[in-house]
This record gives C-alpha cells, sequence and structure tokens, in this order.
C-alpha cells in the first residue's frame, strides 16, 4: 500500500507490506529497500471483471509467497539499473 504527501502522486511518503503489514523504509520520498509493486486491472472472463488491484510486499513476503509457485517466475539479470 503506497501513500502519497497531500493525496498527490508526487512524493512518496509511504509504502506499507500488504502481506505482513510492515512499514517500509522511506526517506524523502524515495524507497530505500526491495519491494515488489503490483497492479493490474482484470478484464473480460473473471470474476474480477472491471476492477483494479494493486498492493507492495517486501522482500521477505516476495520469496515466501514465490516460492510455493509449481513454476518459478522468470528471472533476468539486468546489467544496470535505471
Amino acid at each position: 500500500m503506497r501513500q502519497y504527501d497531500h493525496g498527490t502522486e508526487k512524493k512518496l511518503v509511504k509504502i506499507v507490506c500488504n502481506c505482513c503489514g510492515r512499514e517500509l523504509l522511506v526517506e524523502n520520498g524515495i524507497l530505500k529497500e526491495g519491494c515488489f509493486h503490483a497492479e493490474d486491472t482484470f478484464g473480460y472472463f473473471s470474476s474480477n471483471d472491471g476492477s483494479r488491484e494493486e498492493f507492495d510486499l517486501c522482500e521477505e513476503c516476495y520469496h515466501k509467497i514465490t516460492s510455493e509457485f509449481q513454476l518459478p517466475a522468470t528471472r533476468t539479470e539486468l546489467a544496470e539499473l535505471l
């Protein structure tokens, strides 16, 4: 869950892991630790048709959840982080 200054998306104030509830480290609008952010708009033929959902996971919860996948997530190593 992300919170921005005065309801605008100009300055990030806080991120809380939707799984464990831990507040992640944000300083001066910059996230200072790993976070998995997901967002999706469900389309036709879904029981969630027309709804949009988003959430944030700390790295620990991300690893806990993905370790239970039957097929692992596709991982690509990047040479540079932008």
